[in-house]
C-alpha cells in the first residue's frame, strides 16, 4: 500500500553530485531531501528523518533518549554494519539496508593487487626501490594452476571467484547455505571450513563481523592451511587472531599475507606486523574507488522506488539475527 509522503524527510550524508542529488529528489516527490554532511547537520533535523542514507555517530546521538523518531530505513555506505547499533534499531522498528554490490570490483582488485605482490614479489622490490638497491628474489610464483579458498562467498566473493578463474585458478567456496554459484568449482557449507583450508594456497577472507566469526582465524585454523599458503584479509580484522597469525608468519607456515584489515584496527606504530617483509598493509581502503558514490546512488533509488510503493526497501536488506 502507498503511504503518505506529505514532508516526510529524507537525509543524505554522502557528498553526492549535484545529478544523483537531483535523481534523488526527483525520486520522492513531495518528500524534504536534506543533502548535507554529518557535522553540519542539526540533530533536531535528524530526529524528523524517516529516511537516514548513510551513518555516522551523530545519528545515534541524535536517536538516544526515550522519545521515538520517526526513523524507518537506513541505508548504509558500507556493506558490514557492525559498526551501527543494531540492537537499538532493531527495537525501534528500523529497516537497515547495507551497500552490498557496491565494493565488489574494489575488494575484488585489491585482493589481487596483493596477491600478484606476493607472487611476483612486488612488495620486496618497492621496499628494494626505496633503498636503491637492485636485487632480485630467490623465487618468482604464479597464480595460474594454484587453488583459491574463499570464505565468505558473497557478491564480493563471486567477483573474487571470477577474477580468479580468469587467472586460471580453482576455485572453492565456503558459505553459510553451502549452495553452488557462478565461478565456484566447489562451494562448501561453514562445517567444511577446514578442508577448504588444507586444500587452498591461497585464502581469501570476507567474512563480516558477528559472534561466530570473530577469531575464526586462530592458531588452529592456521595450523590446517597448506605450508607455504598465501592469506589475504579483506572482510573484518576481529575474524582473525593476530598474534597466531603473525606466529604463522615468523614460522613459515604461510607465505604471506596482505591485510587491508587488521585488529586492532588502525594498527599501532610499535606493532611487529608493520616489520614483516612478508606483510603487505592497507589502511582499510579495499571497497574505495572513484566509482563509489555513482554506485551507491543506483542502489539508493532502487531501493527507494521500492519503498515508497511498499514501504520497505527489498535490496541488501540485513537480517538482526545473522547481523548481515
Amino acid at each position: 500500500m502507498r503511504r503518505d509522503i506529505e514532508m516526510r524527510t529524507i537525509v543524505t550524508l554522502f557528498g553526492f553530485s549535484p545529478e544523483q542529488e537531483a535523481a534523488i529528489r526527483e525520486g520522492a516527490p513531495g518528500w524534504n531531501v536534506v543533502f548535507a554532511k554529518p557535522k553540519e547537520i542539526g540533530p533536531d533535523v535528524l530526529r524528523s528523518a524517516e529516511i537516514v542514507c548513510g551513518w555516522h555517530p551523530v545519528v545515534a546521538s541524535a536517536l538516544e533518549g526515550p522519545a521515538e523518531s520517526p526513523l524507518r530505513w537506513v541505508q548504509t555506505g558500507s556493506a558490514g554494519v557492525d559498526n551501527l547499533p543494531l540492537a537499538e534499531l532493531e527495537r525501534r522498528g528500523v529497516t537497515v539496508t547495507t551497500a552490498s554490490g557496491v565494493h565488489p570490483v574494489p575488494m575484488a582488485e585489491t585482493a589481487f593487487a596483493m596477491l600478484l605482490a606476493f607472487t611476483r614479489n612486488l612488495h620486496l622490490a618497492v621496499r628494494n626501490q626505496a633503498e636503491r638497491r637492485w636485487e632480485r628474489a630467490e623465487t618468482y610464483g604464479e597464480l595460474r594452476g594454484r587453488t583459491m579458498g574463499i570464505v565468505g562467498a558473497g557478491q564480493i566473493g563471486s567477483e573474487v571467484a571470477r577474477l580468479a578463474q580468469a587467472f586460471g585458478m580453482r576455485t572453492l567456496g565456503v558459505r553459510r547455505s553451502g549452495k553452488a554459484a557462478e565461478h565456484f568449482d566447489r562451494m562448501v557449507p561453514f562445517e567444511g571450513l577446514d578442508g577448504i583450508l588444507a586444500e587452498s594456497d591461497v585464502v581469501v577472507n570476507i567474512l563480516p563481523d558477528t559472534p561466530e566469526t570473530r577469531r575464526l582465524f586462530d592458531a588452529d585454523r592456521f595450523a590446517k592451511m597448506k605450508p607455504g599458503a598465501l592469506f589475504v584479509n579483506i572482510g573484518r580484522g576481529v575474524s582473525v587472531d593476530t598474534d597466531a597469525l603473525l606466529e604463522a608468519l615468523r614460522s613459515g607456515h604461510l607465505a604471506g599475507a596482505g591485510l587491508d584489515v587488521v585488529d586492532p584496527e588502525p594498527l599501532p606504530e610499535n606493532h611487529p606486523l608493520w616489520n614483516e617483509d612478508n606483510v603487505i598493509l592497507t589502511p582499510h581502503i579495499g571497497g574505495n574507488t572513484d566509482s563509489y558514490k555513482e554506485r551507491l546512488a543506483e542502489l539508493f533509488l532502487a531501493n527507494l522506488r521500492a519503498y515508497l510503493e511498499t514501504g520497505r526497501p527489498e535490496r541488501n536488506v540485513v537480517d538482526y539475527r545473522l547481523r548481515y
